[in-house]
Parts: C-alpha cells; structure tokens; sequence
C-alpha cells in the first residue's frame, strides 16, 4: 500500500471521502504534526504502564486519545 504523509501536500491522493483538501501553511502543518506527536506519545505512556494488563480503562483511554487527535487534527485541517 502506498502512503503518504499526513502533513504532505499529496496528502488528498489515497482519500476516498473527501474530495477536497486545502494546502496548510507551515504552521498548521507544524501544529498537526505536534498533536499527532503529543498523541503517540500518551499513548505509549499508556501501553508501557498496562503491560500484560490488558484492562478495559486503558482500552477507552487509548481510544480517547485517538479520537482527541482526530477531531484536533480536523479542526486544523477544515
């Protein structure tokens, strides 16, 4: 599969929803890069606190971090 990276420009060739993206400046390339970031690395905060302890809370934790990520790379990128 090829990919591309989300703060490329080419980032609306492998999208099959959207039909339009608008080119981000550095700025809001920076700041999606930086969420995306902050993102991961709660996230594996997360997975190296709950090693072998599969449990539910962590579960909903990482999902919310994941939708968190989501909806602030969303508002940069609308």
């Amino acid at each position: 599969m090829n990919t591309v990276d989300s703060t490329s420009d080419e980032r609306t060739v492998n999208n099959v929803m959207r039909h339009a993206y608008r080119v981000l400046s550095d700025d809001e390339k920076a700041q999606m890069q930086a969420i995306k970031d902050a993102g991961l690395s709660f996230h594996n905060m997360l997975t190296d606190i709950g090693q072998g302890l599969g449990s539910r809370e962590l579960s909903i934790a990482k999902t919310k971090i994941e939708e968190a990520v989501m909806w602030g790379v969303k508002h940069i990128t609308t």
